[in-house]
């Protein structure tokens, strides 16, 4: 069965629309979909100064989801979100792509540093 090409008319697409990139970039897993956005979130830890200890906190990040990639992404699945300018009141974050599924959470988070 053939793939057929999906037509992109997105300008927030990192891959055909003419939005640009900057800034931080994040990994986490899918919690929410929307029709044009989805709803990340991941884990990091914090200094507690005074009690000497590190707590985990949960982040949620809002993305804005290209029309090439919906069927692409769904729920549960491990992502990388970059950042760009504001599109919308939440929305400050682009969907780069799925990352794949040999990698470990570990393995991408040493690459980063």
């Amino acid at each position: 069965m053939e793939k057929m090409a999906i037509q992109c008319n997105d300008f927030a697409c990192p891959r055909h629309g003419s939005i640009s990139l900057r800034g931080r970039s994040f990994y986490g897993d899918v919690i929410k979909k929307f029709s044009k956005r989805v709803v990340i979130e991941f884990e990091r830890t914090i200094l507690v100064k005074k009690y000497e200890r590190y707590a985990k906190r949960k982040t949620k990040l809002h993305a804005r989801l290209p029309d090439c990639m919906f069927e692409e992404i769904n729920l549960g699945d491990y992502i990388e979100i970059k950042e760009c300018r504001p599109i919308s009141k939440i929305i400050h974050f682009v969907v780069v792509g799925k990352v794949s599924k040999d990698k470990t959470k570990e393995e991408i988070r040493e690459k980063e540093k």
